[in-house]
This record gives structure tokens, sequence and C-alpha cells, in this order.
């Protein structure tokens, strides 16, 4: 539906690495709670901390990194997390060769990398701004979410037989080396990149870390999307290891039933990213946007109701592949517009934000919901995250964005 647009070699590259990059990452799905369990015999809180406490550090050191990285060639930072994410996951494989891993190397492991993946999330989308013209963000972005969804079908069951094969690290070496890869292809990008202009010399202030906030709080578009999307992604989140609980326990499906629950749904999201572009170009971005942020709040209430057996195993299914496809559209309109409504020298701390907020507002969320769970029931947990889900759409944006500020343009105050 869009592969016949050409969007040059440079990007070409960049998309390449990024597919490398995130192959790895659904290889190693679920690698840490599994070397955590079966290696080093952690318990459920151990785990859960794991889960939480590594993404929330994480997010916590990427804070001034936004800043940091805003004034720095966007490239050159690519390649570096890449690199920092390698070195740091490599580091793994190593203490359990030689016997001496344990869980808080596996925690400290863990914030490097997420810091390192909001880092690089930041500034790849700053770089896709420069590298492409305003009309290709669409189709860029549409590109990239769809390898995405591929990669989710095939990544985790592969990594799966990795690990029975070849050991309980192995998916983690895999990972590493994507990695590496992913720089490699970033620097064949090549191109001249510019450096970006400072502001007049002055040293930095604690207050240039709340830049990227400030900035998407004062405009009317990113504001609500922003509070959507962040309570979204937390509750949707937050509902999961209560549906693994459900599942694999009350239910009894075995684990192979369970995984596929969801990476056969994953095929909407494919679906979704490959339908974006024409339905905006039919209906209006800001129209289909708004309709698949609303239809995609609808489905998550369904999964409080699932039975045993196969019904119960369809029922998980019809309505992860409902919810998938409808963000699979929602994703790419979202980035773009995010994209287009941030001046450019403004990309890297808006993003950090935006990024580090969706983080810790998950594993706030998902602590939460997992003492909710002890105290109502897994079910009654999983519907309540269902129902307030259905007040999400009340928080996007209700009308188009009128224009797209350029270098060092403040948005629009309502």
């Amino acid at each position: 539906m869009n592969g016949g647009h050409r969007l040059g070699r440079r990007f070409g590259w960049l998309w390449g690495a990024y597919g490398t990059s995130a192959l790895g990452t659904w290889l190693a799905f679920g690698a840490f709670p599994l070397i955590a369990i079966r290696v080093l015999h952690a318990g459920p809180a151990e785990v859960a901390a794991l889960s939480s406490v590594g993404a929330a550090v994480g997010a916590a050191v990427a804070v001034p990194l936004g800043p940091w990285v805003e004034f720095r060639r966007k490239r050159q930072v690519l390649i570096a997390t890449d690199l920092v994410r390698c070195a740091a996951l490599l580091t793994v494989p190593a203490a359990y060769a030689f016997g001496v891993l344990t869980l808080v190397q596996l925690l400290l492991v863990s914030a490097a990398v997420a810091a390192a993946d909001i880092t690089f999330r930041a500034a790849s989308g700053a770089y896709l701004k420069t590298l492409l013209p305003a009309e290709d963000l669409l189709v860029a972005n549409a590109r990239l979410e769809s390898t995405s969804w591929t990669l989710t079908i095939v990544g985790p069951p592969l990594g799966g037989a990795a690990i029975g094969l070849l050991g309980p690290v192995a998916t983690v070496v895999a990972d590493a080396v994507s990695h590496l890869l992913s720089a490699l292809g970033i620097r064949a990008t090549g191109g001249d990149e510019p450096r970006p202009e400072r502001r007049k010399a002055a040293p930095p202030r604690a207050g240039d870390l709340l830049d990227g906030w400030r900035y998407i709080l004062a405009d009317r578009t990113l504001r609500p999307l922003f509070f959507n999307t962040v309570l979204f992604n937390g509750l949707v989140m937050a509902a999961q290891p209560l549906l693994a609980v459900l599942m694999l326990g009350r239910l009894g499906f075995t684990p192979w039933q369970y995984g596929l629950a969801f990476a056969a749904p994953s095929v909407g999201g494919l679906l979704g990213s490959r339908l974006a572009r024409p339905l905006a170009d039919r209906f209006g971005q800001h129209r289909v946007l708004v309709a698949a942020g609303t239809l995609r709040a609808v489905w998550p209430i369904g999964l409080a109701f699932p039975g045993p057996g196969t019904g119960g195993l369809l029922l998980v299914i019809g309505v992860e592949f409902g919810l998938i496809l409808c963000c699979g559209v929602f994703n790419p309109l979202h980035a773009t517009c995010r994209l287009r409504r941030t001046a450019t020298d403004r990309v890297t701390r808006t993003l950090s934000a935006w990024a580090v907020t969706t983080k810790a507002g998950t594993a706030l969320l998902t602590a939460l919901w997992g003492v909710l769970g002890t105290l109502l029931g897994a079910r009654a947990a999983i519907a309540l995250a269902g129902a307030l889900l259905l007040t999400t759409p009340l928080l996007l944006p209700r009308r188009a964005a009128a224009h797209s500020p350029g270098r060092g343009q403040a948005p629009r105050s309502p």
C-alpha cells in the first residue's frame, strides 16, 4: 500500500538498522525474567522488581540526557546508544559463563538498557525529521510500525526455540549483536549532519530538564495526545501480568497457548500499519487518528471475560487482534503528528520527556494494579482497567493542528 514510495538510501539504512535492532529485542523478549527464575531462582517479588524498577531507574537516568542530546549530532548519539546497549547486554552472558551472575547485575543492565532505549528513540525521532521532508514522515513511520509488528510475530517464538536449544542467555547474546549491527547500519547512512545550533552560551540549568514537558503542555495538540497515550499505554500494560495470572493459573492455559494468544493477533498490527496511510489520505490524518484512538479503547475490557478451553483462547485472540489492529493504525499517525508539531530544535527533549513519562507511568500503574489484583482478584482488576480505558478517548485532540512549528518556534497555547 505504501511500498512503492521511495524514501532514499539513507532512510533504507536507518530502516534496516531499526529492523535488526527490533529483531534482537523481540528474540530476547522475556529473557531477563526467565533468567531470574531459572538461573537465579528468583521469586515473584524479585521478578516484579526486575520488570518495574529497572524501567523506572532507566527513565530517571534518561531525564538529563534529553537536553544534552538536543545539541549533539543525532547520528552519533544513535550509534553510541546502540554500542552502550550492546556492551551492557554482553555482561550478562559473560557473568553467566563465569558463574557470577546476580539479580543486582540484571537490574543494573535493565536500567542501563532502558535509559539507552529512551535516548535512542528520542534521537531517532529527531534524526528522522531531519532526514525526510514532512510529507514523507507518515510513510516512514508506517514502515517502521509495520516492521515492528512483523518482528513481534516471529521474534518471541524464535527466541523461545533458541533458548531451548542453546540455553537461557542465547537470546541476550543475539540482542547484543543486533545492536552492534544496528550501529553499523546507522553509520552507513552517511551524509553530512550539521551540528545543532546552541543558544547563547550558558551553563546548564536544572530547569532545562523540564523543557520537554513545558513544550508538550503548552501545545494544544500535543498536550491531550500526551495524556491520552501515557494513560492508555499504562493501563494496557498494567493489566498484562494479571491476564497472565488468570490464563496460566485459574483458566489452565499452557505456556504455548498463552504465547499464541499474543503472537497471532500481532498480524493485526501489521495490517493496521499498512492501512494507516491510505486511510489518512482518504479521510484525513486527524479524523483517522481520533477514530483509531477511540476504537482501540473499547477492546481491552473484553479481556476480563475469557473462560477456559478453546472458546476462552479465541476470545483473547479476537480481543487482542482488534486492539492491536487499531493500535497499528493509530501509532504511525500519532508519531507523525508528534514530529510535525514539534520544532526541530526541541524534538529530542520532547520525545525524551514523553518516553520517560510513559515508562514511569507504566511502572507505577503496573505496581498499583498488582495490589488491586491481590485485593479484588485478577478478573475484577482487568475489568477496572478496561473501564478506565473507555475514558481515554476524551483526552484525544478535538481539532486538527493548524500549523507545524519550525526551528525554535514555540507552540501556541489555547
